[in-house]
């Protein structure tokens, strides 16, 4: 089993940050323009028993990829997928959202192993996790960008409606 994490700290409030994830076309958002996969179907939100379904393209060989969300489910702090049909002989993925002040530090922790066994992970694991470093940094950078840009709109929001509900 081989393990990956990426980290970046983005200049908006956790509630922000989960809230992109949220969103229906979040993966088509996350979906780097170089990388040949289409979004099928994505169903149940983040919540455990949510669904989404890719077709990855090997040369023109389609492959099925599905992510079923699992129990590690913490609304606005984490929520975790597993494969449960693609690629890999096991892939498990838990995205972190954590408090840092008024930022947030997004965590994404992937542990997955290749099929075949030892020799092709010692042999292609470095080039995957080479490909996983680029797929995240994107996939970090679209949202820190999303979210950063609508800071100071959904905090005045939230300063207002905080406003109200104390009248």
């Amino acid at each position: 089993m081989r393990r990956f994490q990426r980290s970046t700290v983005i200049d908006a409030p956790r509630e922000l940050v989960w809230a992109f994830h949220e969103q229906a076309d979040v993966l088509e958002q996350l979906t780097p323009p170089w990388l040949p996969v289409e979004v099928v179907r994505r169903e149940g939100g983040l919540g455990p028993g949510a669904v989404s379904e890719f077709r990855l393209w090997l040369g023109p060989v389609p492959i099925r990829w599905v992510a079923t969300h699992n129990d590690d489910y913490e609304p606005g702090r984490c929520f975790c997928d597993r494969q449960s049909q693609g690629p890999f002989a096991d892939w498990l993925h838990r995205h972190i959202f954590s408090r840092e002040g008024d930022r947030t530090r997004l965590i994404d922790e992937v542990e997955y192993a290749l099929p075949g066994g030892w020799l092709p992970e010692l042999s292609v694991g470095p080039v995957v996790d080479a490909q996983l470093e680029r797929l995240f940094a994107y996939r970090q950078q679209v949202t820190k960008q999303w979210c950063e840009s609508r800071r100071d709109a959904f905090l005045q929001s939230n300063r207002t409606t905080k406003g109200l509900q104390s009248l």
